[in-house]
């Protein structure tokens, strides 16, 4: 069975405190990712951690109140601009003047009048548009009316303020409804400051410049440093562009595509292992685009021997295998040199060793021949001379074999001996071989003829072979390449794979077939 990359030991690098350096870059870049994604959804989920309130049911009042977690949103606020919207704030804070003298058993009935006033000013400008939540207005009015049994929300408020209302609902109850249904929603409210540029204010660069793209460029001066050291021939601008998936790390816009180079750091680190998941993802992709691959591939390889078959120039390319216009890397000749090595070794080595068999071959050949040609049928019924026959062919197998095994060792210690002039006529030879048949295939129709015959071959592996690819095969690739990938169960192992794919009982491996 193969095993899978994954599971194959890497080995560690010699250079410990560049490895230290290289887990600590990988985890800081992690929290940097962490930070950019709460970052990008801090605006759109501020409400939340304000409240720290999750409704899994929007249609529904449940509500799971998440205490344990803190109110980042006074610290985080400056962050991205975000200040207190000046008339919901006022409108909290009369609420709280009013909240203090009812709970003091005052009357307070201008605070109420001004609250109610307030209230009506709300609904009128509605003063959640620059937050971008209308939505939340509709919210406390829908409350409003639902708590006083109103249509209208003013009338409402007005009612709910009102000397009558107070009189039957004492206020420690009434103000419950208020804390509690109301003014959470109003405190959702800001107000976001507009830069230079006219865009909102975020000043998370800020610490993004100061603690992480200044280690991240450290780091990818060092990596490249690194890999001009490996390699000196490399430019620093070339080094550079071979760590172009570092790019993000730098960019202070998309910040979301750090997740590239965090998770290429994560895996070179050795701190997580992404190997099993890029092996399914690839494989998902094989598994959609195999057919189509493999077909583009096949017809671009047939068109180009098409067109290299094609090609007039096939004479002129036979005569430069000639070896004076062949090009060499060095003066040596590999196909002489390969030819003086392995010719001592199968004549000298290999080929006596095979004597014993070759004579029974022989023996045995020349037996049959006897039998069928020399002896006539009427005398192969006597013993002795069977006896003769098989003696006979024998020895003269015996015979054939030791002059050929002593012809074969005296030749490959020929050619181990090094002999210059039978290595310039092997050459001249085979010079003149190229040269005669580059001269035959211009002077007749061979070549035209064998060109057509052999683009008119291809046309048809193009038409047949190809057209029977399709999905099923390459999904029995797929099967194939799990069966060789994936570590089988301890059940599996005593049972054969092809017993398993017919469905068979598979025997025991102590019985006998």
């Amino acid at each position: 069975m193969v095993r899978p990359r994954w599971h194959l030991r890497s080995s560690a690098g010699s250079n410990r405190l560049g490895h230290r350096w290289d887990q600590f870059v990988a985890l800081w870049a992690a929290f940097n990712l962490l930070w950019v994604c709460f970052d990008i959804t801090y605006v759109p989920l501020r409400t939340f951690w304000l409240q720290r309130n999750l409704y899994p049911l929007p249609s529904a009042p449940l509500v799971l109140r998440l205490g344990f977690l803190p109110d980042i949103t006074p610290h985080y606020d400056p962050v991205k601009g975000i200040e207190a919207h000046r008339e919901t704030q006022a409108y909290l804070d009369a609420f709280d003047q009013m909240d203090r003298a009812l709970l003091a058993g005052s009357s307070a009935s201008d605070l109420r009048r001004r609250q109610v006033a307030l209230t009506d000013q709300m609904i009128d400008d509605n003063p959640f548009l620059a937050s971008g939540g209308s939505g939340t207005l509709e919210k406390i009015k829908n409350r409003l009316r639902e708590r006083a049994d109103q249509d209208s929300a003013k009338q409402s408020a007005e009612q709910l303020l009102g000397d009558d209302w107070l009189s039957r609902q004492p206020w420690s109850e009434e103000r419950r409804f208020w804390q509690q249904q109301v003014l959470p929603l109003v405190a959702t409210n800001y107000w976001r400051s507009i830069d230079e540029n006219g865009r909102p204010t975020d000043n998370f660069w800020r610490f993004d410049l100061l603690l992480f793209q200044s280690v991240f460029l450290a780091d990818i001066l060092l990596r490249a440093a690194r890999l001009r050291r490996r390699l000196p021939g490399l430019s620093w601008g070339e080094a550079l562009l071979r760590r172009w998936t570092d790019l993000p790390l730098l960019m202070p816009f998309w910040r979301w595509l750090r997740l590239i180079p965090v998770v290429e750091r994560l895996q070179t680190s050795g701190l997580v292992n992404m190997e099993p998941l890029r092996a399914v993802v690839s494989r998902a992709v094989v598994a959609l685009l195999a057919v189509e691959l493999f077909e583009v591939l096949a017809l671009q390889l047939m068109d180009g021997a098409q067109g290299l078959i094609r090609s007039p120039q096939w004479p002129q390319r036979i005569r430069r295998l000639r070896s004076h216009q062949s090009v060499s890397i060095n003066d040596e000749r590999e196909l002489v040199e390969l030819m003086r090595i392995w010719g001592p070794l199968l004549l000298s080595d290999v080929g006596p060793r095979l004597a014993p068999q070759l004579q029974a071959v022989l023996a045995h050949a020349l037996q049959q021949t006897l039998q069928s040609m020399v002896v006539p049928p009427g005398l192969r019924q006597l013993q002795l001379l069977m006896q003769v026959e098989q003696q006979l062919t024998q020895q003269l197998a015996s015979g054939m074999v030791d002059s050929m095994m002593e012809l074969s060792r005296g030749a490959g210690s020929r050619l181990q001996r090094r002999d210059t002039r039978q290595i310039d006529l092997l050459r001249d030879c085979v010079d003149r071989f190229w040269d005669e048949l580059a001269q035959a295939l211009e002077s007749g129709p061979v070549l035209e003829r064998s060109q057509q015959l052999v683009c008119a071959l291809l046309e048809e592996l193009k038409l047949t072979y190809l057209a029977q690819i399709n999905r099923t095969g390459i999904d029995a690739l797929i099967r194939e390449l799990d069966q060789l990938t994936v570590p089988p169960s301890t059940a599996a192992q005593d049972q054969p794979i092809g017993a398993e794919a017919s469905g068979l009982p598979s025997r025991s491996r102590d019985q006998s077939p």
